[in-house]
């Protein structure tokens, strides 16, 4: 057998060795994995407009602008027991049924002061069930939004690594030994 024809083999099959692994496109799935809403569009969408209302937009944009609502939806899915989750459910259809009692039409058509007096409707209820609904859905929205991107970077200047470092500052050699 040629020497030389053995090498170009064994070259080949120790390159393809090497870059096999980096080939592998079937198990490159994604990493994050989809949510599976428990809130139908419906209720996701007035989430956004519960959510709006407790921090509309100003200068700034609002909770619905930064998906809180998402967030909001994220928590209460992944962070919360069973009964929060349906209380945010059964919250939700009660502020849609609050609203078409009170003023004859959907949440979302209503106007902002007409939503701001539902919402505190709710939290001055005597149904602990709306109270909690209220409490939930406003400390999420709160958090959710201190803690959004554009919160963190326009507003209070978030830095990952704080400090700075400064090549240029002269050693003592007493605090080197």
């Amino acid at each position: 057998m040629n020497r030389r024809v053995v090498i170009k083999h064994m070259a080949l099959a120790v390159t393809g060795l090497v870059l096999l692994p980096g080939c592998d496109l079937g198990s490159k799935k994604a990493a994050a994995q989809e949510m599976q809403p428990f809130l139908s569009p419906d209720q996701e969408g007035l989430l956004a407009q519960v959510v709006d209302t407790i921090i509309p937009a100003t200068d700034t944009p609002g909770a619905k602008e930064l998906n809180v609502h998402l967030f909001v939806q994220k928590m209460v899915t992944d962070c919360y027991e069973k009964e929060a989750q349906e209380n945010l459910v059964n919250g939700l259809d009660a502020l849609e049924a609050k609203a078409k009692k009170a003023h004859d039409k959907a949440f979302d058509a209503c106007s902002a002061e007409e939503r701001i007096a539902l919402l505190r409707a709710m939290e001055q209820s005597g149904d602990t069930g709306e109270q909690e609904f209220y409490k939930l859905v406003k400390g999420l929205t709160v958090r959710g939004y201190m803690n959004s991107e554009y919160v963190m970077m326009n507003l209070t200047h978030y830095e990952a690594v704080p400090g700075h470092y400064y090549g240029c500052v002269p050693v003592d050699s007493k605090t080197l030994s």
